[in-house]
């Protein structure tokens, strides 16, 4: 699409925004002559939470000055978007009603659209790929009065979590203005800048400074007031895990002191030590990382323009984010989806050691799987195997790397993921029909699109993968043409394959999977038939 076009379409989607704009006027001039007079604030109480209102010049009551939704030639001086000091606190008990609330939260009228270069925005100077942090300057999505004006990134911080952060504010169990105290919450083991975070297109799906806001940028948010968060976290802790003591009690997994320690004593019901053996614990490192998307990056790395990029993620949502179309001059975007989290066996500075050997397993999210154990799918045995595999590096002097995403169900869902469970099992559940059974749900196969998935590994500094245990076709791909070399791939020994999910299995051989062993052909996939659900024996 040329530019032209491009320019076209972005005139005639703010044509209808003013066109909506004079509606919801008309509409909210008529709701406001019908609406009776607010009454008075109730009497303060001690356990109600107090709300600033969020308007500098406005008070709780007053008559709104803000537009529903501000043209191009809009000026901010006059709205609630100015950063000057709130006015006192007004506290709500739970005898104050739902519009006193609201009033109090939010005081003008909303505001569903800004415009580059309307009068009282600067947003804070960004440059995705600097290597000073400093320069690169910090993520602020906030629409609070003290940074509106600075925002540089749309969205919300916390991913799908935002929503509940929305729904506290509004419940009053949360004050809106509440100031987090980072002090004592800096990583216990170093994540370090690596070349690969001054390369924007290395990393363009999170922020790799996410984990250091509180220290690089300490001023931005003491001297300027600046509501900047972190978003990502790192912390340590033991993994305890059955499949893992079953494992050591077989002499698979050894007791090193370092990587897998013995577990204290247990107790019985009547508090006395038990001699039933306690089993074992695993060190790790974890880090929590929320995402943040570089616009023009990850359109790039799905081949696509980045107008038709924030066209689809507004349209295709309901129109939640309005200011993907109106603010084309912000380029950071914070998505409403799950995060991802890195689990780390063995020294963390090993994995940007190239002379250390590294196994790697990145592993997305099943629910029913990873943490009730059913048997239709490998994800649960595949991610334990994987865990044995990196303790064993770990402790031959490497270091063991565990990458889990929250794309559960292929990145379709849960729900999906069970209608397709459904139609497998009352259509004849042979390896077949096993991604015919999901293109007829969901329209296709897969969305996990693993396209942005390495992002993780070179923030890690992540050079070279010795052992990647994975069968994907599609996350070896996408990792080699990022520019990290697989030495050796394992595929999921055959004896940790559950009966039932040998349909799974066969079906991805056939269509490209790794494997070391068995080979799978299309006519073979008809003779591989899972348990149907009147079959309770085996």
């Amino acid at each position: 699409m040329s530019t032209d076009t491009n320019d076209a379409v972005l005139v005639q989607i703010l044509a209808q925004l003013n066109a909506l704009q004079i509606s919801q006027q008309t509409l909210q001039a008529k709701l406001d002559a019908l609406a009776p007079p607010s009454p008075p604030l109730s009497p303060p109480s001690r356990n109600g939470i107090q709300i600033p209102g969020r308007n500098g010049h406005e008070s709780v009551g007053s008559p709104p000055s803000s537009n529903l939704l501000l043209s191009p030639s809009t000026s901010l001086a006059g709205t609630h978007l100015v950063s000057s000091p709130p006015p006192t606190s007004t506290p709500l008990d739970h005898r104050s009603t739902d519009k006193e609330r609201e009033k109090a939260l939010y005081p003008g009228r909303v505001i569903l659209a800004t415009y580059p270069d309307q009068n009282g925005i600067k947003p804070y100077s960004l440059q995705w790929g600097a290597s000073d942090p400093s320069v690169r300057g910090p993520v602020i999505c906030s629409r609070l009065p003290s940074s509106i004006k600075q925002r540089n990134a749309l969205g919300a911080h916390s991913g799908s979590y935002s929503i509940y952060r929305a729904l506290a504010i509004a419940m009053g169990t949360l004050n809106p203005t509440h100031k987090p105290d980072y002090s004592k919450t800096e990583p216990p083991v170093p994540i370090s800048p690596q070349p690969s975070w001054y390369d924007p297109t290395k990393i363009v799906s999170f922020d790799p400074w996410g984990h250091l806001v509180p220290q690089v940028f300490k001023k931005e948010v003491d001297e300027l007031g600046l509501d900047i968060r972190p978003s990502i976290a790192v912390t340590k802790a033991h993994i305890k895990l059955s499949e893992l003591d079953e494992s050591s009690r077989k002499g698979e997994i050894n007791i090193d002191g370092r990587v897998v320690l013995r577990t204290r004593p247990l107790k019985n019901a009547d508090g006395s030590v038990s001699d039933a053996d306690p089993g074992i614990e695993i060190t790790t490192s974890k880090a929590a990382v929320d995402p943040v998307w570089y616009l023009p990056g990850v359109a790039e790395r799905f081949g696509i323009s980045e107008t038709l990029l924030r066209r689809a993620l507004f349209e295709d949502t309901g129109g939640m984010y309005p200011e993907l179309i109106t603010r084309p001059d912000i380029k950071v975007f914070l998505p409403p989806i799950g995060n991802l989290t890195v689990y780390i066996f063995g020294p963390p500075e090993y994995m940007s050691d190239e002379s250390k050997e590294l196994t790697l397993r990145v592993h997305d999210e099943c629910n029913g799987s990873d943490v009730f154990g059913s048997d239709i799918c490998t994800c649960k045995p595949y991610l334990i195997f994987a865990i044995e595999e990196c303790i064993r590096c770990a402790q031959r002097g490497g270091v063991g790397v565990v990458v889990y995403f929250r794309k559960e169900g292929r990145a379709l869902g849960e729900v999906t993921k069970y209608l397709v469970y459904n139609l497998r099992k009352r259509g004849g559940d042979s390896a077949d029909k096993y991604f015919k059974s999901t293109e007829l749900i969901a329209g296709v196969k897969d969305m996990r699109f693993q396209a942005l998935m390495p992002d993780v590994l070179h923030w890690l500094g992540i050079k070279k993968i010795d052992n990647m245990v994975s069968m994907s076709d599609m996350k070896y791909n996408a990792i080699v043409q990022s520019g990290i070399p697989i030495l050796k791939r394992y595929d999921l020994p055959e004896h940790l394959i559950p009966p039932d999910s040998r349909v799974e299995i066969d079906a991805k051989i056939a269509a490209g999977y790794f494997t070391s062993g068995k080979q799978v052909t299309e006519a073979d996939l008809f003779k591989t038939v899972g348990r149907t659900w009147e079959e309770t024996e085996h």
